[in-house]
């Protein structure tokens, strides 16, 4: 894979701290596919984020929200030994972390049959909203002639 230089970007740029942050992170990443998820958008501003975790109660699972990061953790908490002939269902604790854009909340999560359901919704705020701006008429002046004595 390559890797860029955002250095020329960063001098003549302002403001878009965070989106080369989020470029330059992706480049540095490892991919960990554990554990599988899905991102869905079910309307407009309406997201969900699912993932698989067969195996884990929602007692052993974190999600904390903080900073446009959304981050979702696991750890088993059996302590139970056990001698398994083959481990398919994978028990190994995990940290899986999803960049949220700017007023991106969560609104509910959700646990069932192996599933984490998150849902998010973006709610710009009116002040950020486009809103129109009537055109006023400026009053027009009248000028009076007058006649030369």
């Amino acid at each position: 894979m390559r890797t860029y230089d955002f250095t020329p970007l960063w001098r003549s740029t302002i403001g878009f701290d965070r989106l080369f942050d989020l470029l330059d992170e992706t480049q540095r990443a490892v991919e960990d596919h554990y554990p599988p998820y899905n991102i869905e958008r079910l309307g407009e501003d309406r997201y969900q984020i699912s993932l698989a975790l067969a195996g884990f109660s929602p007692d052993e699972l974190a999600i904390t929200a903080e900073a446009n990061v959304l981050t979702v953790e696991g750890r088993k908490t059996d302590k139970d030994a056990r001698e398994y002939l083959y481990q398919g269902i994978s028990a190994r604790p995990f940290k899986r972390q999803f960049n949220l854009a700017d007023y991106v909340q969560v609104t509910n999560a959700s646990f069932d049959n192996g599933l984490l359901r998150i849902e998010l919704v973006r709610e710009i705020p009116e002040a950020m909203k486009p809103r129109r701006i009537a055109i006023g008429v400026a009053p027009v002046e009248t000028i009076v002639q007058q006649k030369a004595a």
